[in-house]
């Protein structure tokens, strides 16, 4: 399903949402914040957010309940997403702008679970909150907006997603988008097993960002992947520990027109899980 009309791009700045909220503009603005202890994601965003902002947690409303079968922060299931998307007011005359308060991981997450969701309409704010607030464009406190009038449903499987038998046959290209000490198996505090997927290549989703965590421009980032060998999103299956990491690659990939890549979403935190599984570290 295809929310509104006009250019569909992987970014909009900070400016550009500044302006269109101050014009009234029809779009809804979700802040996909994250805390490590329950609930203070909310406390967070009630305490400052983008104005017309409405709350969604990355914990509950973008994965599904966790299990060595499923990974670590699996898709989120149908039920879960038509109760989201009502909670969040989802309609099709509104696009959808997406950001966090950190490096951008949970709005890249948002951003490719809605994609495959059917909703093609949907950006995500370049650089995210610290961007926002870093260009003074202004903040609110309080609960944010109440929701618009919900019209879509979500449509599953609108983007390409890659199973654990899909990428033991798989032939292509494998990329890992998690930090280099993780893919080498120095350091690991999240999964079972530390190494990566033998056969797999290291493009960190760290590493399609500037500094300030604004995306760097499209022909940087095909110089990039090109350096890996990488020419386009074809035959190529991009995974992390759980879909965050890989979320962001993702989103970097279709932002520098390397289109066409699978998701291996449960990704190194279902692989590691089995102990009959390879690793290489």
């Amino acid at each position: 399903m295809r929310i509104g009309s006009g250019d569909m791009t992987v970014l909009i700045s900070p400016f550009t949402l500044a302006e269109s909220i101050h014009a009234a503009k029809k779009q809804t603005v979700l802040a996909a914040f994250w805390a490590p202890i329950e609930g203070a994601g909310h406390t967070v965003f009630c305490s400052q957010h983008i104005p017309t902002s409405i709350f969604c947690d990355p914990a509950t409303e973008l994965a599904g309940l966790p299990s060595s079968a499923d990974g670590r922060n699996p898709l989120p299931p149908l039920n879960l997403l038509e109760r989201s998307f009502r909670r969040w007011g989802l309609n099709t005359d509104r696009e959808i702008i997406l950001y966090d308060q950190g490096r951008g991981l949970f709005a890249a997450r948002a951003w490719w679970i809605l994609r495959w969701a059917g909703i093609t309409n949907v950006r995500i704010l370049n650089g995210g909150f610290w961007h926002w607030e870093d260009q003074n464009l202004g903040h609110a406190g309080g609960p944010g907006n109440f929701p618009y009038f919900c019209n879509v449903r979500p449509n599953p499987g609108q983007l390409p997603v890659s199973t654990i038998d899909d990428v033991k046959a798989h032939t292509g290209i494998l990329i890992d988008a998690r930090d280099e000490l993780r893919f080498s198996g120095k350091r690991e505090a999240l999964d079972l097993k530390a190494g990566h997927i033998p056969g797999a290549i290291n493009i960190p989703a760290r590493s399609v960002l500037k500094e300030d965590y604004t995306y760097k421009s499209p022909e940087d980032i095909r110089a990039l992947f090109a350096e890996q060998g990488v020419a386009s999103g074809e035959n190529v299956i991009v995974y992390s520990g759980s879909g965050n990491h890989s979320s962001q690659l993702l989103a970097g990939m279709e932002h520098a027109g390397l289109l066409g890549a699978s998701h291996y979403f449960a990704g190194w935190s279902q692989w590691s899980a089995n102990p009959k599984n390879p690793i290489e570290t």
